[in-house]
């Protein structure tokens, strides 16, 4: 069974680099045709696409993020991680990982991590 955990971010403030990194269990994170996703749930919203990172180190990002977000990985610790820069109050969220069949496209994704609080505060 395939299992994904997303760190605590702790204190993050205005202007600030959001880190988190998620770490892979039961299965590779370069396993061919598989795509290593970040969502974002904002309070009374939907879930919000950011970017992924696909089993051949590819990455893609949603465009309205795009200027701030950057996706890496770290194969031999089998995890990925997302930086999000200058943030502000608008970027709290309940932020998830989650491998997905294809990007972009959440109902191909079959293995979520429980999602972390990210909060940001002036």
């Amino acid at each position: 069974q395939v299992q994904l955990q997303e760190s605590d971010p702790g204190l993050v403030k205005p202007s600030q680099t959001l880190s988190l990194t998620c770490t892979v269990s039961g299965g590779s994170i370069t396993t061919n045709d598989f795509y290593w996703n970040w969502i974002r749930q904002p309070p009374g919203k939907g879930l919000e696409w950011m970017g992924c990172i696909a089993y051949s180190g590819n990455t893609y990002y949603s465009p309205s993020l795009k200027s701030r977000t950057s996706i890496s990985r770290d194969t031999s610790k089998n995890q990925f991680t997302l930086q999000l820069t200058s943030v502000t109050p608008e970027d709290t969220a309940v932020y998830f990982c989650a491998r997905g069949g294809n990007r972009v496209v959440v109902a191909t994704y079959d293995y979520w991590g429980q999602g972390t609080q990210v909060t940001v505060s002036s």
